[in-house]
């Protein structure tokens, strides 16, 4: 049995999340029905996160067990050759048996993208949310700091769906960064600014795992004049519509019902009515999953 991870972009526009659901297109029901022909096994595709509807990914990372003869070069060929072009593989490799997408994974990094100007160009409609108002910038970018650190993160998360779920589930989660930067709007979807690569130095990691490091080149700050405001925030691993509840809590704090100071109390609360609205999922790009170490054959 093979393992071969995949690192998927996809526009999330026309799907319904990345989980399978009868009757509706979904990112793992296209790939799993185009792999399953290239195979002829009735296989199963396993992400680091489950992308909700409308969301989008530059580098969502899944894998799946074949006894395919396939390379992993040529899989991705075929997948490319098959799939629509709102999905593409952009890498495939083999690795050994014990890789697990979603297991272990280390950090995940999401952005979302608010255009601040009159109009919203055509070709960004899909994947922008418009807020042409007024913000206070200085005040969101000293909140959006307060979301680092492990803290109990019930203020800023929907709920399972589920009364007992919710109680039994551990809503405590790590940020290892939050930070708000703008750029000018003509830059594509997937771009990501230098300072905000991540580097592959030893770091001493949240209970003795190893992970990349997150080491800004300089802090970013987000300024009046540019048309494109972007929430970049890099975790181990997040609660449901968590990005969009914080980013929600952001834009409060921007239009002055919030303040920064606002922020640790919203913690303490626990009550997610308390916090900023859920922003919608168009603006919401999964950016890439960090592993500890090279997976080898």
């Amino acid at each position: 049995m093979r393992t071969i991870k995949l690192t998927l972009s996809y526009d999330g526009t026309d799907f319904r999340g990345w989980q399978i659901q009868a009757g509706q297109p979904t990112i793992q029901g296209t790939l799993v029905d185009v792999l399953r022909k290239l195979t002829a096994e009735h296989l199963t595709v396993h992400a680091a996160g489950r992308t909700d509807s409308g969301v989008h990914a530059l580098g969502q990372v899944a894998h799946f067990k074949t006894h395919s003869a396939l390379t992993a070069a040529e899989f991705q060929r075929a997948c490319n050759a098959l799939l629509p072009p709102s999905i593409r593989v952009v890498e495939a490799l083999e690795l050994g048996p014990d890789f697990h997408a979603r297991w272990n994974a280390q950090a995940k990094t999401y952005h979302y993208r608010i255009f601040r100007g009159r109009v919203v160009p055509p070709f960004l409609h899909r994947y922008v949310l418009h807020y042409p108002f007024p913000l206070d910038l200085e005040a969101m970018s000293r909140a959006a700091r307060l979301f680092e650190g492990e803290h109990d993160f019930t203020s800023f998360a929907a709920s399972s769906g589920s009364e007992d779920d919710d109680r039994e589930r551990t809503t405590t989660r790590l940020l290892f960064s939050s930070q708000l930067f703008s750029c000018a709007s003509h830059v594509p979807p997937g771009f990501i600014p230098p300072q905000f690569a991540c580097h592959p130095e030893s770091a001493a990691a949240h209970e003795g795992s190893a992970f990349p490091s997150f080491s800004p080149v300089a802090p970013p700050s987000p300024t009046p004049d540019a048309d494109l405001l972007i929430y970049s925030v890099r975790g181990r691993s997040f609660l449901r519509y968590m990005v969009r509840k914080l980013v929600g809590t952001l834009l409060d704090v921007g239009r002055g019902r919030l303040t920064p100071d606002d922020i640790p109390a919203l913690f303490d609360l626990r009550d997610r009515s308390r916090s900023g609205p859920t922003v919608p999922p168009h603006g919401l790009f999964l950016v890439s999953v960090e592993y500890p170490e090279p997976w080898r054959l």
